[in-house]
């Protein structure tokens, strides 16, 4: 890898310097002869140069003076590192190769999340499949950093591969599946409840129920218990997520085009179980319940019906206007369960409205929370993993748009549905929530790379919820 510096001329990373070293120089010979200098992201592919390393790749960072930015919310110089180290194991992955050794660029930690997740592709169904390759860590960077992007990675791609897969191929109960199998290896302090039809109607989770009952699929309420701290008496973070593992709109029928990527509406739970699949892996000291409520919003003779009334898990009654707004249904049973353990705060993820496409596209995920504490830790942890937040209103003026209701409580969509969208569904939201410290992220608008975002992996926060969970770590021992 190698850095501009000021004067606009090149400046190897330590990895690249010992290699040239080990090469008498002819690296940096060859990058001043084959062209300009490397601007950031841009790369060059060097051939024969060293019976060890039969091809090299040397990628433009950028500055070297660059560190977190006041305007962007990031830290530039990671994200650079993340989009370098991507785009050049993207590179040599289409050279064929199978092992990259890797430059840690003296942040193994980033420089392991951009190989991990610049190698990620979803081609299980295809015939001709890209190249597998391995990665390590080139000489001798910091190897705990390394492991430690390396799961932040993998915890990504499970949930990109969830999202990705086809909604044939995930169904509620092959998520559940596939989730617990992840977590076996953690048995020891992971404890998985797939819970079925029969206790969700026990728990009288009308507003849930009455999305599901459009499918033929049977409903599932995953529920997974960490329990990295030996202190029981340990108040637990709470974390749910929306399970809609496809979102057909129900009666209230999506348009065709486009309808194929709502097989990624279960991005929520994605987030959440990858998280703390993540968080079992990393083996943190902290307890962490996370609530996936599983199933699919499809139309039929038992489905929803606009203008249908359904009474949620607290007793409150919502009038379902709009069966395309089923996720915030199936959030407000999970959300007052949620309360039942007495957690120290909740965070709930969900692709839950197109209105904050509209409003952030996929620069940020929009956060609406209760609390200013929370608000600061989310905020942090995006700023050191380059996944963006950006707080949003709660104001009692959203508030107002769904509890005047002709026949319920609550209705199910604002009084002026095209105004203020993701901000009345964050308000519906709250009306299920007691606990002081709660956070709703929309991850709608980075459920799907587009092509303003410079690196090719979704953003979906979820490493932000993992830096997060290690924050909230030190937070509860503090306390």
């Amino acid at each position: 890898m190698c850095s501009e510096r000021e004067d606009d001329s090149l400046h190897l990373t330590e990895s690249a310097a010992g290699v040239d070293r080990v090469l008498s120089g002819k690296l940096t010979e060859l990058l001043k002869i084959s062209g300009p200098g490397l601007k950031k992201g841009k790369s060059r592919i060097f051939y024969g140069l060293h019976e060890d390393f039969p091809c090299i790749a040397v990628v433009g960072l950028g500055r070297n003076s660059l560190g977190v930015c006041g305007t962007e919310y990031w830290d530039t110089c990671k994200e650079n590192i993340r989009a370098a180290i991507a785009g050049g194991c993207r590179v040599l992955q289409n050279h064929v190769l199978t092992h990259i050794e890797v430059d840690g660029c003296n942040d193994s930690q980033s420089a392991a999340e951009g190989a991990v997740l610049g190698l990620f592709t979803y081609d299980d169904l295809k015939t001709k499949k890209k190249t597998r390759v391995t990665t390590q860590l080139h000489g001798s960077g910091c190897v705990s950093g390394w492991e430690k992007g390396v799961l932040y990675g993998e915890g990504q791609n499970l949930a990109r591969y969830l999202m990705e897969a086809p909604a044939n191929h995930v169904t509620p109960s092959v998520f559940a599946d596939t989730i617990t199998n992840r977590l076996a290896p953690y048995a020891d302090h992971v404890t998985v409840h797939k819970r079925s039809q029969e206790w969700i109607e026990e728990q009288q989770m009308g507003a849930f129920l009455s999305v599901s009952k459009g499918s033929e699929e049977p409903p599932v309420f995953l529920e997974l218990h960490y329990n990295g701290c030996p202190d029981n008496t340990q108040c637990p973070l709470l974390l749910v997520g929306k399970g809609i593992t496809f979102d057909s709109g129900g009666i209230s029928l999506k348009p065709p085009s486009g309808m194929d990527a709502m097989r990624a509406d279960m991005g929520g739970a994605a987030t959440v179980c990858s998280a703390i699949v993540t968080a079992a892996a990393l083996n943190l000291p902290i307890n962490i319940i996370g609530l996936a409520p599983l199933c699919e919003n499809m139309p039929s003779g038992k489905a929803n019906k606009p203008g249908d009334v359904v009474t949620a898990k607290n007793g409150k009654t919502i009038q379902v206007d709009n069966t395309d707004a089923e996720g915030r249904l199936i959030l407000a049973d999970a959300l007052c369960y949620a309360h039942s353990f007495n957690p120290r705060a909740i965070v709930n993820a969900a692709t839950l409205t197109g209105a904050m496409d509209v409003a952030l596209g996929s620069a940020a995920t929009g956060v609406f929370t209760n609390s200013d504490w929370l608000w600061e830790q989310l905020h942090k942890a995006s700023v050191v993993t380059g996944d963006r937040v950006w707080r949003m209103p709660l104001f009692q003026h959203y508030t107002r748009q769904v509890t005047d209701c002709q026949l319920a409580d609550l209705n199910n969509v604002g009084k002026y549905s095209r105004s203020g969208g993701a901000c009345t569904a964050a308000a519906f939201l709250r009306e299920f929530v007691t606990a002081p410290h709660w956070a709703h992220l929309d991850i709608a608008g980075v459920m799907t790379n587009k092509d303003e975002v410079t690196v090719v992996f979704w953003n979906i926060d979820l490493r932000a919820v993992f830096d997060f969970c290690i924050d909230f770590t030190g937070f509860v021992s503090l306390s």
